[in-house]
């Protein structure tokens, strides 16, 4: 399993497009999470919509969705082709009513389920997307009343959506046997609604170790060698899992 950094930016970076990414095992490509720069940051890394096999939604805000409206209509117009949409189930009228169905809806097309396959995953749940990826998605804090979820892929990769410092969910996932996390990361404190460095520091050297940052400012060059023994996610770079 191989994962692609599309983006590696918070929702204000300018210089690393949203944090958005491929997940790549056994000729299957999955889309984790389809930004406001997604489109074109797919682009210049010479993929297109196409290429793709399915997008997984974590949580409703432009830098994770904000790309879906034109992925939808590519892949309609384009592609004669319905996408595949894994998102969960408590996020599905959201998707639609308060970001997708201003831009989308036109003559009879006007429902989620005009533009993609939508399939519906439960909480708490190990559900296989393809032979050999399994995913299971849970509920970690982010905005008060916005449900957001992160992934824990094969139950050994933890990937952050945006979520507030959880140090005992780290440690609980690590000690079920997790060996990669890549969790997001707001460079300056305080962390109100995403970890900060500082509380991310706070984690013991074993889990530290086990952690890549992602999701991060423009400034993350001034942070090279001051992040403990967390190590940085690169924009472009195949990781493999």
């Amino acid at each position: 399993m191989h994962i692609r950094m599309v983006g590696t930016g918070s929702a204000f970076a300018k210089k690393y497009d949203n944090n958005n990414a491929l997940l790549e095992i056994e000729g299957f490509r999955l889309l984790i999470d389809c930004g406001i720069t997604l489109p074109k940051a797919l682009h210049q890394i010479g993929h297109s919509f196409t290429d793709l096999d399915a997008v997984l939604i974590s949580h409703i805000h432009g830098d994770h969705v904000g790309g879906l409206e034109e992925y939808a209509f590519q892949m309609m117009f384009k592609f004669n082709r319905k996408p595949i949409l894994y998102i969960a189930e408590t996020l599905i009228d959201p998707l639609w009513e308060h970001t997708l169905r201003g831009g989308l809806t036109q003559e009879s097309l006007t429902k989620l389920e005009d533009f993609f396959e939508v399939r519906p995953l439960a909480i708490n749940q190990d559900i296989q997307l393809h032979p050999g990826l399994s995913v299971k998605l849970l509920e970690t804090k982010h905005i008060a009343n916005k449900q957001s979820y992160s992934f824990l892929f094969n139950q050994r990769f933890f990937y952050s959506a945006d979520m507030r410092f959880d140090g005992e969910l780290l440690q609980q996932l690590v000690d079920e046997g997790v060996s990669t996390i890549f969790h997001d990361c707001q460079l300056v404190a305080p962390g109100v609604v995403h970890a900060c460095l500082d509380e991310l520091l706070t984690l013991p050297e074993s889990i530290q170790r086990k952690t890549w940052l992602m999701h991060y400012g423009d400034a993350i060059e001034e942070y090279e060698g001051h992040t403990g023994h967390m190590r940085i996610v690169e924009p472009h770079k195949s990781y493999e899992i």
